[in-house]
């Protein structure tokens, strides 16, 4: 059985990926960005990709990334949680990626490994892997059609797009209308993809990419997942321990005492579901009962932690200054990405034959 307590060198990682993290995305500035035409902070996107090498992570060094796992993915992906970092890792350097990988285009996966172009799978943010998805017309070697609810479609470079032939076509986001939409979670935008004659170069089959890159954005996003849980606890720990009340801090309190035990209990379980995820996803073992797993438990628990950090920080967790709502909303819109709790408890009950009362 697989180790999944942090190495040393995942330790070192994590403290690297923070310290970018701390100068480039404080809370103040990604408030600042989400009021802006430009939520997205390129400049963080490019110290990851340039200055650590991070978005080549899962790509092969024969093939120009780092050679690593889908368990220091999963450290960086805890780290862009704990900040909801407006970058466009999970999309580009996980779910575009991995459809790459399983088609094989080496060309295209060594600029995204690089960070000189980042991707974008064309498939609505909420499709679990083996889901349908919406497809667009090939006709006439061109690509007709419009997707919505596409996330960090907005800063993509290129568009993996499915088409109803069944391939999937690599499209340049220039020859593309992406529109943005009302997003719930503005450090993750949502756009809708408008293809009017679009030339696209085919990669391979569509349905395999797909399904990889959907498994693989499920199982990682547990560790997002994880590191807004995990920040949002932490934080309420610590501002009801300078809080006081009729001359004591709150946090000495016993029904809060019970409810941030409560809070950490789930945290510690989900910790445990999304390395056991990343792990699987690594080793190739049990991967689909270990994605379900984690995301059947880990949407609940962030939005719950994400909840109860909004009520126990009181008034100054209401106002739009503190970053709790940031956290509460990355948390809402994460339950639904790649599919909902619900969505995975049925695939888990299917995998292990569990049949239904």
């Amino acid at each position: 059985m697989s180790d999944l307590l942090y190495s040393e060198e995942e330790e070192a990682l994590r403290s690297a990926v923070r310290d970018l993290l701390a100068d480039h995305c404080d809370a103040p500035g990604v408030i600042a960005r989400t009021e802006s035409d430009a939520p997205h902070d390129l400049a963080a996107w490019k110290a990851l990709t340039d200055g650590m090498g991070l978005a080549g992570l899962l790509v092969p060094e024969a093939q120009g990334g780092q050679g690593a796992t889908h368990r220091e993915v999963a450290v960086v992906l805890e780290e862009l949680g704990r900040a909801v970092a407006p970058v466009p890792y999970l999309t580009s350097a996980v779910v575009a990626t991995e459809a790459l990988l399983e088609t094989g285009d080496e060309g295209l996966l060594a600029e995204l490994a690089a960070g000189r172009r980042i991707g974008a799978l064309a498939v609505a943010l909420n499709v679990a892997a083996g889901s349908a998805y919406k497809v667009v017309r090939h006709e006439g070697g061109a690509l007709h059609g419009e997707l919505t609810g596409v996330a960090d479609a907005a800063v993509a470079d290129v568009l993996l797009v499915p088409a109803d032939d069944g391939g999937l076509y690599a499209v340049d986001a220039a020859d593309a209308t992406v529109a943005p939409q009302v997003s719930f979670d503005l450090t993750r935008p949502l756009a809708t993809v408008t293809l009017d004659g679009a030339p696209g170069r085919l990669l391979g089959d569509a349905e395999p990419a797909v399904r990889r890159a959907l498994r693989a954005g499920a199982g990682l996003l547990a560790s997002e997942q994880l590191g807004v849980a995990d920040w949002v606890l932490t934080d309420t720990v610590r501002y009801l321990k300078e809080r006081k009340q009729f001359n004591r801090a709150v946090g000495g309190f016993q029904a809060l005492k019970h409810r941030l035990a409560q809070l950490w209990l789930e945290v510690v379980n989900l910790r445990a579901a999304a390395r056991n995820a990343a792990d699987a996803l690594s080793t190739g073992t049990d991967v689909d009962v270990a994605v379900a797993v984690a995301q059947a438990y880990a949407a609940p628990v962030a939005v719950h932690a994400a909840e109860e950090a909004l009520q126990l920080h009181a008034g100054i967790g209401m106002t739009w200054e503190h970053p709790i709502h940031l956290y509460l909303k990355r948390a809402k819109s994460d339950s639904i990405a790649y599919g909902t709790a619900g969505v995975h408890r049925e695939a888990l009950a299917e995998l292990v034959d569990l049949q239904a009362p």
